[in-house]
């Protein structure tokens, strides 16, 4: 019997999974261990990937088979439909834009990956600068086709790749109100914080004894090591598939908790990836839902449960047998104190739960001026101090801890920071539903027994695959649509609570 058109659909998407899958242990390797001369040569070789998966979307054969599919749609299961339908959105993305763009878009990006690394140790922004800009100038090009073709405005249609169906009225209406709170709420934990200041921790902490802390913790959470692995990168990752996970962190031997810390948010990544519907792992809708959700997954892992009190009770005895620590400054309420310090500071991957979303709210604005073209890419320096000014209320001293800490920019991934923000506050909502919805909660954080709230992730959010919307799936696991109210509980709670 012929295949259906339906049937020979999921086929190609079988295909298309299989390079996609291809790229990410590629983009691993660059991560990893790739040598840093190679960079030309990957970029090339991500290239040629990239087209062949444009190729596949854009072939006349794929358009016909989803016509020829919609029109007999009346026999699709439910999750048939839905995949049918993110087949056809994942199309119209790629017909709105040329191989041509796709294939200088990946090699631009390459290059700027590796110069920016260059110039973040030399602290020489005019060498990065041309590539940033070509960037820039292609992304501005892409969102302007695809906005064309969607229907969208050009930064709304680079938003709905990330995070599709979250619009910049959602994500204004989401900051407006985190952005009225937060300065007064930092500034009020700060003072609190300062009247009851922690005991300091002090020592050197090795890469090797942090990587069998991570480990452990990541093991107790779930992760398979069966099929996957953790190693160290400049900017932790989780890259590759359910079968085949590659996770990074970044150490400092100076830092007992960096290196922790980072392993859970890529950890949270990996279990949302893990746990995405089996039957259509390889299938557009067993796909993550953007990354809105997928940011909510890892925030939750390392802002969220990382720094609860009953997560520095379990932590405690686990400090001792890794790093062979005791006394009064490593009993878990000043361990609690330690990972809930709220602080100003420059750089994002190492801001505390309370100004991290401040640091997104500031790229978000910047990106919007450097993609209109009201922000010159050479200007770039200048207009982040003043933004990390009034934003963060301190100024960088130097690139690194400026305009060239983040890689996203030089890859091309704007709408990242917005969606990651949404992330932020979804984690936070789905907080307050799980700790209603499972009383025992904290002691089983305190056991090392997380699988009840794995669990209900797994239930809630991974198993939908890109079933639904973020807002319907938000409504369907919270019980409430989305909105800032739920984390604006939470952070009031827990930063000032007497201490």
């Amino acid at each position: 019997m012929a295949a259906s058109p339906y049937q020979q659909l999921e086929e190609e998407f079988r295909r298309l999974h299989a390079f996609r899958g291809a790229l990410a242990v590629l983009r691993w390797d660059a991560a990893v261990m790739m040598p840093r001369a190679s960079a030309d040569v990957r970029g090339e070789q991500l290239a040629a990937i990239e087209m062949e998966c444009h190729a596949i979307l854009v072939s006349p054969k794929v358009s016909r088979l989803i016509d020829r599919a919609t029109a007999n749609a009346q026999g699709l299961e439910h999750w048939q439909v839905a995949n049918l339908r993110e087949m056809r959105r994942q199309r119209d993305h790629a017909l709105a834009t040329p191989n041509t763009l796709v294939s200088r878009l990946a090699k631009a990006s390459a290059r700027a990956e590796l110069q920016l690394r260059e110039a973040r140790r030399t602290n020489r922004y005019e060498d990065f600068a041309p590539h940033l800009e070509e960037v820039v100038h292609l992304t501005h090009d892409r969102a302007a086709l695809l906005g064309q073709h969607l229907n969208l405005s050009p930064y709304d249609a680079l938003l709905d790749e990330f995070s599709p169906g979250v619009s910049t009225t959602d994500i204004d209406v989401l900051f407006k109100a985190l952005a009225r709170r937060l300065p007064a709420l930092v500034r009020e934990a700060i003072e609190l914080q300062i009247a009851t200041p922690a005991v300091p921790l002090q020592g050197k902490f090795p890469l090797a004894k942090q990587r069998a802390l991570s480990m452990e913790v990541m093991k107790a959470l779930g992760f398979p090591f069966e099929r996957g692995r953790l190693d160290e990168s400049e900017h932790g990752c989780t890259e590759g598939m359910a079968g085949d996970i590659r996770v990074t962190t970044r150490s400092d031997i100076n830092d007992p908790f960096q290196g922790l810390l980072g392993a859970l948010h890529e950890t949270g990544h990996a279990l949302y990836d893990i746990g995405l519907p089996r039957e259509w792992h390889d299938q557009p809708v067993g796909r993550n839902r953007g990354m809105a959700l997928e940011e909510s997954q890892s925030l939750l892992m390392e802002m969220v449960l990382a720094r609860s009190r009953p997560f520095a009770t379990y932590l405690q005895p686990l400090l001792e047998k890794h790093y062979g620590v005791t006394g009064q400054e490593w009993q878990a309420e000043n361990i609690y104190r330690h990972l809930t310090r709220v602080r100003h500071g420059l750089l994002r991957i190492d801001a505390d739960e309370l100004t991290y979303p401040a640091h997104l709210l500031m790229r978000y604005e910047l990106e919007k001026r450097l993609l209109s073209g009201e922000l010159p890419v050479a200007d770039l320096p200048e207009a982040w101090a003043s933004a990390a000014e009034m934003r963060l209320g301190i100024v960088p001293q130097n690139l690194a801890e400026g305009c060239l800490q983040d890689l996203d920019w030089a890859v091309g991934r704007f709408g990242y920071f917005p969606a990651s923000a949404v992330g932020a506050l979804i984690s936070m909502q789905l907080w307050e539903k799980v700790q209603a919805t499972r009383e025992d909660l904290d002691e089983e954080i305190i056991r090392g027994d997380f699988a009840g709230l794995v669990g209900w992730l797994a239930e809630t959010v991974h198993a939908l695959g890109a079933k639904m919307t973020v807002q319907e799936l938000v409504q369907d696991a919270t019980g409430r649509p989305l909105s800032a109210a739920p984390a604006l509980r939470y952070l009031e709670h827990k930063y000032l609570e007497p201490r």
